[in-house]
């Protein structure tokens, strides 16, 4: 089968290419790509390309497909397991292998490491590495993009999981968030940030009784608010709040204000930026966490820590880089049950669209840009669909049915486009 995807083969070096996959084994699967989500990691590793962790030293002669973000439904499936999976069944993919026989050892990755596995791609074949290790999943849900977003949503959901408190008197790490406790999540309203709020305000078993948003745009903290609104939250027992701290002439001493002076037991840092790191570390309750969730792209990044708060007041700090198998398990399970990623969407493209978003995605404004992989469609912020639907009916019918949901992105938009994306 003829595949077309977006192939790594230098720094900088995209391209659109079409070209024949290999027939598959009986320990493989074919599988048709309907969506995928850009991630602002396959910027790094188109920026780095051969230097990544992630990406083989040989791309120039063997490249690799981008994208780890992706949804689709099964096309073909090898002998060996079609007692697990049927043609025609929606999944998403863990990428995060672990795995120490794929292309770059440990730390191989579809969407980084593969020659026909990625998700800004047509079809794929899904390989052995995948399948043996539990990472091709199940979605019973409606529609593919939640599916696709599910890779983003489970590194918010490990990071939660992945914070941890100590008990006095003994050497017990407790793992999780505190329950009932106070969190901050700083420079919170960028597309993980808000991940992380909705995932936060609609978990069941853990949850926090004051949940504080930071950042320093009004307009961001704004449409955030419009989001994920104090009056949700409350119904599932949160008291929320959304702060400006530019507007503050004291963030931190009024930060802790809001806990009652006792600081927040779960603080997440979602800029890579020393002044947030810091003011983390400096808000930080007895036995705080700080979880310093972005990624920085400098190998030399610091922050100032307060170690006298580490021995006096058991601070700690954990930093955590994606989620595990059974955190894209628990994504996919709240999607299915109805838990809406959209919010994180802003814009919407085809395959076409690939390849500039991805070298250019940090000046490129708002939240996920989607690509839908069978599409031709330039990159388009949903917010245009109106101007661009005085001229094109599709447009205007996408416009239509986002505005039935907030402005938001939506299975229905989704399938209207798939049907009828040639008219574009």
């Amino acid at each position: 089968m003829k595949t077309k995807a977006v192939r790594l083969y230098g720094k900088n070096d995209l391209r659109l290419e079409e070209f024949e996959l290999p027939q598959i084994s009986d320990d493989e699967i074919l599988a048709k790509v309907v969506c995928d989500s850009i991630c602002m990691s396959s910027y790094k590793a188109t920026h780095e390309a051969d230097v990544h962790k992630r990406v083989p030293r040989d791309i120039a002669q063997n490249p690799t497909i981008i994208g780890h973000e992706f949804a689709g439904e099964i096309v073909e499936v090898g002998a060996r397991w079609k007692n697990q999976f049927a043609v025609g069944e929606k999944f998403s993919i863990q990428p995060a292998l672990n795995y120490d026989k794929g292309p770059v050892g440990i730390l191989s990755a579809p969407g980084y490491s593969y020659r026909y596995i990625g998700g800004n791609a047509t079809y794929v074949v899904i390989p052995k590495e995948v399948m043996e290790l539990g990472c091709l999943l199940h979605y019973k849900g409606r529609g593919y993009y939640p599916a696709s977003l599910s890779e983003p949503l489970s590194c918010v959901i490990g990071a939660m999981h992945a914070n941890y408190h100590t008990t006095p008197g003994s050497y017990i790490h407790k793992m999780e968030i505190v329950n009932g406790g106070c969190m901050a999540i700083l420079a919170g309203v960028g597309p993980m940030g808000l991940a992380a709020i909705n995932y936060a305000i609609h978990r069941t078993d853990c949850k926090p009784r004051l949940l504080v948003v930071t950042d320093i745009d009004q307009t961001r903290l704004d449409r955030a608010a419009s989001l994920y609104s104090p009056a949700e939250a409350k119904k599932n027992g949160i008291e929320l709040q959304y702060v400006n701290t530019a507007a503050m002439s004291d963030p931190t001493a009024e930060l802790k204000a809001l806990t009652g002076g006792a600081g927040y037991n779960d603080v997440f840092a979602f800029a890579p930026v020393a002044p947030v790191v810091e003011q983390a570390d400096a808000i930080l309750a007895f036995d705080g966490c700080l979880n310093f969730f972005a990624g920085p792209a400098k190998t030399d990044f610091k922050a100032a820590f307060n170690f006298y708060n580490v021995h006096y007041a058991a601070t700690h700090v954990v930093g955590t880089s994606g989620g595990n198998t059974d955190d894209m398990k628990e994504a996919l399970s709240m999607m299915s049950a109805g838990l809406d990623p959209a919010g994180l969407v802003t814009h919407i493209g085809g395959i076409n669209a690939v390849i500039d978003t991805t070298m250019n995605l940090p000046q490129i404004p708002g939240g996920k840009k989607l690509i839908y992989t069978h599409v031709d469609m330039p990159l388009t912020p949903i917010s245009d669909f109106a101007e661009k639907g005085k001229t094109n009916p599709v447009y205007a019918e996408l416009h239509r049915l986002c505005e039935q949901s907030k402005g938001l992105w939506n299975v229905e938009a989704e399938e209207y486009l798939l049907k009828n994306a040639e008219k574009l």
